[in-house]
């Protein structure tokens, strides 16, 4: 990044719900691009930590200002992907089979970035939505049910800064426990219907009662 460029702050986080491992960091860039939102890998980052208040990306304000754009209120199209990564020089995740496809993880390579002037992105109508790829914004004051009836609801996630992956949801649960607020891993997830707006665990009030499973945040 250029010294002292600030690019916008995070509003959001987009994860793929079948390996509940973030895809996405979502950024409204500020009066410099008129409030534009941009989407950026974690191959953007170094390392996902801050230095004071700041996260810092190994990308210009050029690259982004000419980076394809998006609509965030959209679901995210395959086809956008594919122009994303091709502008950045960064390699899919979706190929491969693994997890973060043939160019391994994120943290393991510095992006390769080939500057594109007149490249021919296209800015249409994107199809081939990827179902997977959520909000984890949207995904807060979501129900968390299990088999005997509703928990609590979901007001946060916590994200591994190294790996990129959501391990636990924050949930404040209701009068059954005292309206204590839990870490619950997200291991213990068996669907989310976001029809209903609900996340459904494995796990019963007993075992967040005994403390199996689940901590205790207050």
């Amino acid at each position: 990044m250029e010294p002292d460029a600030d690019i916008g702050h995070v509003s959001d986080f987009y994860f793929e719900d079948q390996h509940w491992v973030v895809r996405y960091v979502v950024v409204k860039t500020g009066s410099w691009l008129m409030g534009r939102s941009v989407l950026l890998s974690p191959h953007a980052f170094n390392n996902f930590h801050e230095e004071g208040n700041r996260h810092l990306v190994n990308l210009t304000r050029k690259q982004i200002e000419n980076s394809p754009g998006i609509e965030t209120h959209k679901p995210i199209s395959r086809q956008y992907e594919n122009e994303c990564f091709r502008y950045y020089g960064w390699p899919p995740y979706w190929e491969g089979g693994e997890m973060w496809g043939p160019g391994g993880f994120a943290m393991d390579q510095p992006p390769h970035f080939e500057p594109s002037e007149q490249s021919t992105l296209s800015s249409g109508v994107h199809h081939g939505d990827d179902p997977h790829l959520r909000s984890a914004k949207a995904l807060r004051r979501y129900q968390i049910q299990s088999s005997e009836g509703k928990i609590g609801h979901l007001t946060d996630l916590l994200m591994d800064d190294k790996t990129w992956m959501i391990q636990q949801m924050v949930v404040e649960t209701g009068h059954w426990y005292c309206g204590k607020e839990i870490l619950i891993s997200t291991s213990h997830v068996e669907r989310i219907d976001y029809c209903k707006s609900k996340v459904f665990v494995t796990l019963t009030k007993k075992a967040i009662s005994t403390a199996e499973g689940v901590i205790a945040c207050k």
